[in-house]
């Protein structure tokens, strides 16, 4: 009886054996099944209650996941190569320097440094491969609507810069590749002035705070300061054949429908050729200019990797900021304190402090992965960067270590500004897109674009006005044309 005891449990075991083997030969069937595709086939053959578009969308989205993951799962392992590597050279540097083999510790710290690097940038990677997928289920929380209301064509190529003068009359002011830029009635869209004194494109656009100057920057390798004078068209009614739509519906548009223009239309208008001051200091291109509070000092950003300070009055260069490690993109100061913020293609922004007159200090931030295409001041304490990594980056000027909101989108972002009032931020994109954001990261709305109304190309700049009764944001693109929004925003995110 033991011994036919002991041959059953033998040939029991031996049973359990196989069927675990060919448990293993499904299993393994199965994941190759899998890696070509047909589990798909198998889901859309099962039963399901939900709609076959959804599901349909479901499997999409799933499949962008693996193939997310799959890329990650292989930078991974590259990545761990490269640590391998990384401490091997380590080993051997330590060799070299010290002459003598390096200690365990010694050794686990540097390999331990290395380490952290990479797994930062492993979690950078990340982080952007995922917020595509991630958005695809974000939705927006409330419905603003925008309305175009008025468009400004003139000009003869496209449209860096946009800004709307702080003092009265209230008008707009636009810069352009044409090398000219040109003030225009905001209610009539007439062309009020023309400025033609540079040579170069003119890439960006500010008015003074308090009197009729206008600073513009331009590809000539100077800044100019002219004075203008304008006498305000009387508005004509006009039907209203604009479309009031909400910030949430689009419909494409062909890239080739552009603003006819029949003739030069700045052309009646008065022309300025000869500015007040004319600063020369920059070795390159000089991409924008800005006043500082109280508009006796103007600051430069260039091409040759340097910002500049200069006195109104005299001319005379008051600093030359250095620093950046590649061509500068954009500057901006503060509404209300001598504050300066830079932003440069080596994917830093820096703060510049100029409160105290007998020395400056600088903040370097660097919180993007590619480069920095504007970083502005909104009221208060905060600072808004906007980048090529297709992000937008809130920071509080007490604690810059980490910003305190981050945006993420599907295409670069170009010149961004923001409403002060109602802390609303307005992001240009690349692909002709407008949206609009709150200070917390939450989509409000997106301008609406259709073969009708709103831009054909690129948009590169947005301002907005927020006394004007008529509109609040503008617009400009390379397309050529500037637009005048309405954005009405629901009370009740007024008062969040």
């Amino acid at each position: 009886m033991p011994t036919e005891s002991g041959s059953c449990s033998a040939a029991r075991q031996a049973k359990q054996k196989r069927k675990s083997h060919s448990l293993s030969i499904r299993r393994t069937n199965s994941s190759e099944q899998e890696r070509t595709g047909l589990p798909r086939e198998m889901l859309e053959g099962q039963d399901s209650k939900l709609p076959s578009s959804v599901r349909t969308t479901l499997l999409e989205l799933f499949g962008q996941i693996e193939r997310e993951f799959e890329n990650l799962y292989i930078e991974n392992l590259e990545l761990r190569r490269e640590i391998d590597t990384l401490n091997e050279r380590l080993a051997a540097e330590g060799q070299a320097i010290d002459g003598a083999e390096l200690s365990k510790g010694q050794l686990k710290t540097k390999a331990s440094h290395s380490t952290s690097q990479l797994s930062q940038k492993l979690k950078t990677t990340y982080k952007a491969s995922t917020s595509k997928i991630v958005s695809s289920f974000k939705t927006t929380t409330s419905r603003a609507v925008c309305q175009l209301v008025k468009e400004y064509i003139g000009h003869r190529d496209g449209i860096w810069d946009v800004s709307v003068a702080r003092t009265q009359p209230v008008v707009l002011g636009t810069a352009s590749a044409d090398h000219t830029a040109l003030l225009w009635s905001i209610e009539t869209g007439k062309c009020l002035v023309k400025y033609a004194g540079h040579v170069g494109s003119v890439n960006s656009i500010k008015f003074h705070p308090s009197e009729q100057l206008a600073l513009t920057a331009s590809g000539d390798q100077t800044a100019h300061i002219w004075r203008y004078v304008v006498q305000l068209p009387t508005p004509q009614p006009v039907a209203d054949t604009s479309q009031q739509i909400s910030g949430e519906d689009e419909i494409e548009c062909s890239d080739k429908d552009e603003p006819d223009i029949d003739g030069d239309v700045s052309s009646d208008c008065p022309t300025i050729r000869v500015p007040l001051t004319s600063l020369k200091s920059h070795q390159g291109v000089v991409i924008a200019a800005d006043w500082l509070v109280g508009g006796k000092q103007v600051v430069t950003a260039s091409w040759d990797r340097t910002a500049n300070l200069y006195d109104v009055e005299t001319s005379e260069l008051v600093h030359s900021l250095t620093g950046h490690d590649q061509e500068l993109t954009h500057c901006c100061t503060h509404p209300t304190q001598r504050l300066v913020v830079t932003s440069s293609r080596d994917t830093t922004f820096r703060l510049w402090d100029f409160r105290d007159p007998s020395i400056h200090s600088v903040n370097v931030f660097q919180g993007h992965t590619d480069t920095v295409t504007s970083a502005v001041f909104t009221v208060g304490d905060n600072v808004v960067s906007g980048s090529d990594d297709r992000t937008v980056k809130v920071w509080d000027l007490k604690n810059m270590r980490s910003p305190i909101a981050t945006i993420r989108t599907d295409s670069a972002i170009n010149r961004i500004n923001v409403c002060v009032g109602q802390k609303i931020i307005a992001l240009p994109h690349d692909n002709r897109q407008v949206r609009l954001f709150d200070m917390s990261g939450v989509r409000l709305a997106r301008l609406p674009r259709s073969s009708r109304q709103g831009h054909r190309r690129m948009v590169c700049c947005s301002a907005w006005s927020e006394d004007h009764p008529m509109c609040n944001l503008f617009t400009c693109g390379f397309d050529r044309q500037a637009i005048g929004w309405n954005i009405n925003i629901p009370a009740l995110l007024q008062e969040k």
